[in-house]
């Protein structure tokens, strides 16, 4: 048995003894919908979270592909690793690639051992899927700055332990610049978290409001300013995942365990769908193998993720045809992925935004 092989037999096994236990039910969406620390702070302990980081900041010093293994099995298997899904897979790398050791020993060991939880400031009420449009300002004052603004559809920042921040902190002609990165205490005097609850009756968005908080300058991720082309290699780590392609897996698993009539049209289309994720599983291979070259793969990340909402949303539509499906009971794992998906075309960059950041590499 190879290594990458072990590894994929060892992470299984974790997520069966979960699920025999009775402590987790397979979710799609899992890695943003399926919050557990107990279950995080377990993979820590395996060195699953922070896999590739160097080890003097808690990490494994691990290949991509390896991490590529564990997180594949994790959403195969709908695991509830949302406590860290935000801080392993994008901001622990943009620290690591961007921060200051001071930076990098603050908040990284934290991360990999499970007991820090990220959220994401990105997204604000009136910039959409534009980040440059972001209106949140960060004034220098003495020692830091001063935050002052509001971020939305913040996944799980009510169990947060930091934020990542995407501020203004001049204003110039030219919207792409002036902006950065920093890591704010979600315990900070001025953040307030005002809970988002979906359709379904589930809580996982949240508005947060920065009202005058103080972020030290040790807190700022890279360099003041910089922070637009920081964020465009950060969002490779955010597209360029498994999670892009695998949210809906728990349905599709239940399609290939005989939920689907035996007509000879509707299995060529499963067939098809099926050999749809082999290619793109292989498209995330090939992102992990750049990651370990050093690269920033932005154009295949991209590329990635707009043809990962395209599967996701066929997934589901063959799934309600092919189980004659009318109503869906809401907490299946077809109702569940209903009620995700609308989220699925919009998170990590719209399509609209990804053709266009794919046409303008092309022109390049």
């Amino acid at each position: 048995m190879t290594e990458l092989a072990e590894l994929r037999r060892e992470v299984r096994e974790v997520c069966r003894r979960w699920r025999a236990d009775g402590r987790y039910r397979p979710r799609p969406d899992a890695w943003l919908r399926s919050y557990d620390p107990a279950f995080s702070k377990e993979l820590a302990e395996h060195g699953w979270i922070g896999m590739t980081w160097p080890e003097r900041v808690g990490g494994g010093e691990r290949s991509n592909m390896d991490r590529l293994v564990v997180t594949e099995e994790l959403l195969r298997a709908g695991a509830p690793v949302a406590a860290h899904w935000i801080g392993d897979r994008q901001i622990g790398p943009s620290i690591l690639r961007h921060g200051t050791a001071e930076l990098q020993d603050e908040i990284l060991p934290g991360i990999a051992s499970g007991e820090h939880v990220l959220c994401l400031g990105m997204s604000e009420p009136e910039a959409g899927s534009d980040l440059a449009a972001v209106r949140t300002t960060a004034q220098r004052a003495d020692g830091g700055f001063r935050v002052n603004g509001r971020k939305i559809w913040t996944s799980h920042a009510h169990h947060a332990t930091h934020s990542y921040l995407l501020a203004r902190t001049d204003k110039t002609e030219k919207k792409h610049e002036g902006l950065t990165e920093f890591v704010v205490d979600m315990t900070a005097e001025g953040v307030s978290v005002t809970p988002i609850v979906d359709m379904a009756g589930s809580h996982h968005f949240n508005e947060v409001v920065f009202d005058d908080v103080f972020v030290p300058a040790r807190r700022v991720i890279g360099v003041e300013g910089n922070g637009w082309r920081q964020v465009t290699e950060q969002l490779a780590y955010e597209r360029g995942g498994p999670e892009r392609v695998l949210s809906t897996y728990p349905v599709l698993e239940q399609l290939l365990s005989g939920g689907v009539d035996q007509d000879d049209g509707l299995l060529a289309e499963l067939g098809e769908l099926v050999s749809r994720l082999a290619t793109l599983r292989s498209l995330c291979a090939q992102i992990a193998g750049a990651l370990d070259a050093g690269e920033a793969p932005m154009r295949a990340a991209a590329t990635l993720k707009y043809l990962g909402t395209d599967f996701e949303r066929e997934v589901l539509e063959f799934a309600r045809r092919a189980t004659g499906s009318g109503v869906v009971p809401p907490d299946s794992p077809l109702g569940e992925a209903i009620m995700a998906a609308p989220g699925f075309s919009i998170r990590g960059g719209s399509s609209e935004v990804l053709l266009s950041i794919l046409a303008k590499q092309e022109a390049q």
